[in-house]
């Protein structure tokens, strides 16, 4: 058998080791070594403060991603649109199909310009 010894803990302290204890390990002895193992390796005190937690940096990696989204919606509104009705005109100008001989193209109404003389 191993020697044990008492250490004195508050009692409201002692209750949520004991339900930590429950949980993660078999015996209470187990858990107090597990805890001042994963101290000692990692080489952190149980003081530091380790930054940000999980949920707090999903939240602010959220908010960013839906950032990005509402620029990208609003590019493709407001950029992409516009551009896409430039192309499709000039095509439609380029293509031989839709050459329509019969209409008149505005310089040519006009008498100012030079091609109109010939």
């Amino acid at each position: 058998m191993k020697a044990v010894k008492n250490i004195t803990i508050e009692k409201k302290t002692a209750e949520r080791f004991q339900q930590f204890s429950r949980t993660h390990y078999k015996t209470h002895s187990e858990a107090i070594a597990g805890m001042l193992d994963f101290f000692f390796y990692n080489e952190i005190s149980p003081k530091e403060n380790f930054g940000p937690t999980g949920r707090r940096i999903e939240n602010s990696l959220k908010k960013r991603i839906n950032a990005v989204i509402a620029i990208m919606k609003n590019m493709e509104k407001n950029k992409a649109t516009p551009t896409l009705a430039i192309l499709e005109s000039l095509m439609e100008a380029a293509d031989p199909k839709n050459n329509n001989s019969n209409q008149k193209r505005d310089y040519e109404e006009d008498d100012t310009h030079p091609d109109f003389y010939k």
